[in-house]
């Protein structure tokens, strides 16, 4: 049973996503054929090819860059969202004086930010990675604080039962509750998280996939801005399946409950 399930199984997880990739490029041909439209507006997918083979090394170095920055914003924003999750998840007081804060900064547009933290950081990279964990630090908080404070009231009077203590109560019952919803966060935050990369990248264009979108636009190379977001694509694609597969071997079970 487990052998005539798993080839089915192998085929929802690749194969599936496999062939909608393949009839989305399938699409975007046929249009750009179709409508004779110019590459100028919509390139073709082999005019993104050319532009791959044209400067690969360069494109190379700069998918790098791009990649380096949202690793870093987005694992502080993960450890700093999980760390205030429990805090504000621990105390109602607490949560209840800080949470209108929050709500208040979370409701900020952070592009309206990104002149200012030029002005306060600098130039640096530095920039990129605070854009990066502003715009991933609230989806990852809220979905936390959503998973912690929604565990079954009959889970916590079973632990009180067996005289385990606060610890031992959300190491074994409150966060394994709360981690398909620490995951729904997450994965929302790995789009993001390359969203203010390229923010950053495009108000100080010096470097990463960004810059090379804000120059593409500058030398008219539609093509080459293609190829860097077909880039950022593949990367966001990459991260949010990391995610899931996390997920998959930490919470094994979230499907099942959840489904």
């Amino acid at each position: 049973m487990t052998d005539n399930l798993a080839p089915s199984q192998r085929w929802r997880n690749v194969g599936l996503p496999a062939l909608g990739a393949v009839l989305a490029i399938t699409l975007w041909w046929l249009v750009t054929w179709a409508f004779d439209i110019d590459p100028f507006f919509l390139p073709a997918p082999l005019d993104v090819v050319d532009a791959f083979l044209r400067l690969p090394g360069h494109l190379a170095e700069q998918t790098w860059v791009t990649f380096l920055e949202t690793i870093i914003g987005f694992g502080i924003a993960a450890v700093g969202g999980l760390l205030l999750a429990v805090l504000l998840a621990a105390s109602r007081t607490v949560e209840r004086m800080t949470l209108p804060f929050i709500a208040g900064i979370n409701a900020v547009p952070k592009v309206a930010l990104a002149p200012l933290l030029l002005v306060w950081i600098g130039f640096g990279y530095e920039t990129k990675v605070v854009m990066v964990v502003l715009l991933c630090f609230f989806p990852i908080l809220v979905s936390t604080m959503a998973g912690l404070t929604s565990t079954p009231s009959d889970l916590g009077e079973l632990a009180r039962s067996l005289s385990a203590n606060w610890w031992q109560t959300f190491v074994k019952v409150r966060l394994p509750w709360a981690l398909p919803q620490l995951f729904v966060g997450l994965k929302v935050a790995t789009s993001l998280a390359i969203i203010g990369a390229i923010i950053g990248e495009v108000i100080n264009p010096e470097a990463g996939l960004g810059s090379v979108i804000a120059s593409s636009g500058q030398s008219a190379d539609t093509p080459l801005a293609f190829a860097a977001l077909t880039l950022l694509a593949v990367m966001g694609a990459v991260l949010f399946y990391l995610m899931a597969g996390l997920e998959r071997l930490l919470a094994p079970w979230a499907k099942a409950i959840t489904s």
